[in-house]
């Protein structure tokens, strides 16, 4: 068991426990040899598998190492044992920004301070391809001379994660700093999405409060799609500016970071600071080995995606903000179906309909790429659909069209698909398996 005074790998001796989540536990611990002060999060590795976070936990780890900045929390080194996963990290005393800010809000050259910090380390972090998505105050920590240090890279993507529309599509981040195209769930340029989430940081900084607040969850989202928020009077008019330009609801119009820097608000007393390379060792190669058997075993079958808050509300009519962002013309051709059964058995049942009509079939990320195969009136049919799990025993799957004519979809949906599912679908009205249907997009 950990507990303080437990020894760990010969190496580090633990101290207090500095904080925990669902999967792991942050500790204070001294390198025995050196006597230096670091943080190690102690990761339980049964409890990732049960979940599926393993790639998740590989990926954290892939993301840490390209990213060595004086403004990034560091990565030293990561160490495993047969039930455990060790990050051994740089510790950071001064404790997390938001407690700053939650006594009241910051003078203007001490927030600019902070800001320009935060915003050389992402820059950092996007010229690797490394996109945070859940920059906020709780996740920026401060050392004993009050530098800034971006940490929680447990949510960050990196730019190969993109489909091949060059775009993220996994809809994460917290509520209150979340870009609106990331809530429009439409795919996003990670670089735009942070780069908003990085002006909220700015508001919250200047104001003491969030620009977009609201009890009313859905609300909130409908004001932060508008860009519907206020500057205080103690905004300079230089500041009132630049928060505009970050807080732009259209991402095609933002601001990037290159032109933020070179913003007058922003250059003032400005200091760049260069990265060092650091290495981070992985100590043995096979963090993962124990659980080797376990990922081969499941290699051939198609890891479904997990729903977060954000994918369960976009599922309702009323929560839709689409019509925020496009025409509802362009809305493209849809419809969603809930199961019961495992995801083995509606991936099996999709690819078994696919091969009866023909179609090509692709496993990417979560999703099932049908492409068929006859020459349509708009080209040959190509249809994504996509599992996503609710609960360990409750799937949904979003079918849509990706090329064709939406006619011909329709008519596979009716025709083949949905009969063909029958044995799939949920049944919605007390178990008369008539009631098995499709639900159209935004009905569930």
């Amino acid at each position: 068991m950990d507990k303080k005074g437990t020894i760990l790998m010969q190496r580090y001796k633990l101290g207090r426990l500095l904080g925990q989540g669902t999967f792991a536990k942050v500790y204070h611990a001294r390198n025995i040899d050196s006597g230096d002060s670091v943080a190690i999060k102690i990761i339980d590795k049964e409890k990732i598998m049960k979940v599926g976070m393993i790639e998740q936990i590989k990926r954290e780890i892939s993301v840490m190492r390209l990213v060595s900045h004086p403004n990034i929390v560091q990565l030293h080194e990561v160490m495993a044992t047969k039930t455990k996963i060790y990050f051994i990290m740089e510790f950071v005393t001064g404790g997390e920004l938001f407690n700053k800010v939650a006594k009241g809000r910051l003078k203007e050259d001490v927030a600019r301070k902070y800001f320009q910090q935060l915003i050389g380390a992402i820059d950092f972090c996007h010229s690797r391809g490394v996109y945070h998505r859940d920059l906020k105050p709780e996740n920026l920590l401060l050392n004993e001379d009050s530098c800034l240090k971006v940490s929680d890279f447990g949510l960050s993507a990196l730019g190969e994660s993109c489909r091949q529309d060059g775009l993220l599509h996994t809809t994460c981040g917290t509520p209150a700093y979340v870009a609106p195209e990331i809530i429009n769930k439409r795919g996003y340029d990670g670089a735009k999405a942070d780069i908003w989430s990085c002006g909220v940081v700015l508001f919250v900084l200047m104001a003491g409060y969030l620009p977009f607040h609201d009890s009313n969850l859905m609300e909130m989202y409908r004001k932060i799609s508008r860009g519907d928020f206020k500057c205080p009077q103690w905004f300079s008019p230089e500041l009132r500016k630049l928060v505009f330009r970050v807080l732009d609801p259209n991402p095609t119009t933002r601001i990037t970071i290159a032109k933020l820097t070179e913003n007058p608000w922003f250059k003032k007393g400005f200091k760049p600071v260069v990265a060092q390379a650091q290495e981070c060792s992985l100590g043995s190669k096979d963090i993962f080995n124990e659980v080797g058997d376990t990922m081969a075993a499941s290699s051939s079958s198609m890891k479904p995606t997990c729903m977060n808050a954000f994918d369960i509300i976009s599922l309702s009519a009323g929560f839709n903000l689409s019509g925020l962002f496009e025409n509802p013309e362009h809305h493209k051709a849809q419809a969603r179906f809930t199961s019961q059964k495992p995801a083995s058995a509606i991936v099996s049942k999709l690819e078994e309909i696919a091969e009866m009509e023909s179609f090509k079939v692709k496993r990417q990320d979560g999703m099932l790429k049908l492409q068929g195969s006859k020459e349509g009136r708009k080209g040959q049919l190509a249809i994504d659909a996509e599992i996503y799990e609710v609960t360990p025993s409750f799937y949904m799957v979003e079918v849509s069209k990706k090329a064709g004519d939406t006619l011909e979809y329709k008519k596979f949906c009716d025709q083949d698909l949905k009969p063909s599912l029958k044995d799939i679908v949920w049944t919605w009205q007390g178990g008369d398996q008539q009631q098995d249907q499709l639900v159209p997009s935004g009905q569930l």
